[in-house]
């Protein structure tokens, strides 16, 4: 048998028994979305957006599960999904968990208004994350006149400057030290130090506690921060527009995206063993055999 019959019958019948099932979308309430590059190519789209479902991770039930997944990266392109389902699914949706961008925030407000959005510790501690590669970068450049290199004190420190303090080993503490002793990179130690405001917040086992501290946080460097710190002033403002989606957070437990991006992670795997797709119908059918949630019934155990 080739193997486009073998994908042929498979396919048809992963979808007619598993994918156009109607009861597979009963239950949700919290659901996450991200994009996701699905081809590496210069012609066409290469993003698609990809919507899972959080629930089971929220209620403590099992993994979470690709829910769907549609081409392009747009406010339309959810809002359009979104619009597609049934009234009374949508009305059961009570949490939209997400990144930074702005058009799925969009969409989801004004397809499920009721629906709580929020902006989940994975990608608010990327951005802190980001804004403090970024000091790096830039302090670096202003220091030496060119890119980091390996010998550079602030090179070398640069997957420590991105681990948690609580984390860090003696070595590591005197690597920083010693870089901090440099008054060229006061920036970056003002920048680290917000980024572990964020992390310690995030980690406090009381929930009303962390809330209160990563509030705290987002205030304190909303107001009176110095303007050579380009990139703490830059986050600021984004943690300010989108406060309420952060620290919304703390209020609902188990919506934290993190699970979506674990099964973009388990996709990327996919798309390497089969050393790519060139079909995106395929790649979605694809992907929801892989990581829909079917191997249960795939799978059942006597």
């Amino acid at each position: 048998m080739s193997w486009s019959a073998a994908n042929d019958a498979i396919l048809a019948e992963g979808t007619r028994q598993l994918i156009d099932d109607p009861h597979r979308f009963d239950g949700v309430t919290t659901i996450g979305v991200d994009e996701h590059v699905w081809r590496h190519t210069k012609r066409g789209d290469k993003y698609v957006t990809v919507i899972i479902d959080l629930t089971p991770v929220r209620e403590k039930a099992g993994p979470a599960r690709l829910l769907d997944m549609v081409e392009g990266r747009s406010k339309a392109v959810f809002k359009r999904w979104l619009a597609a389902r049934p009234q009374q699914w949508q009305n059961g949706i009570e949490v939209v968990a997400m990144d930074g961008f702005t058009g799925f925030k969009t969409a989801a407000a004004e397809e499920l208004p009721d629906a709580a959005p929020i902006m989940d510790p994975f990608h608010v501690i990327r951005l802190t994350g980001d804004a403090l590669e970024n000091c790096r970068r830039r302090v670096q450049r202003d220091v030496f006149g060119r890119r980091g290199r390996t010998g550079d004190p602030l090179y070398r420190v640069r997957r420590t400057l991105l681990t948690g303090a609580g984390l860090l080993t003696e070595k590591q503490h005197a690597r920083l030290e010693e870089v901090f002793a440099d008054q060229r990179h006061v920036e970056v130690e003002a920048t680290w130090g917000v980024y572990q405001d964020m992390i310690t917040a995030y980690r406090e086992t009381d929930r009303g506690l962390g809330r209160f501290f990563l509030q705290h946080t987002i205030d304190r460097i909303s107001t009176g921060v110095p303007v050579q710190l380009v990139e703490v002033r830059k986050l600021a403002r984004t943690l300010k527009q989108r406060a309420a989606d952060v620290l919304g957070y703390f209020d609902r437990p188990g919506t934290s995206n993190g699970p979506t991006e674990a099964i973009n992670g388990r996709l990327e795997h996919l798309r390497g063993i089969a050393l790519g797709f060139r079909n995106l119908r395929h790649y979605i059918d694809r992907s929801l055999l892989e990581a829909g949630g079917f191997r249960p019934r795939l799978h059942p155990r006597s």
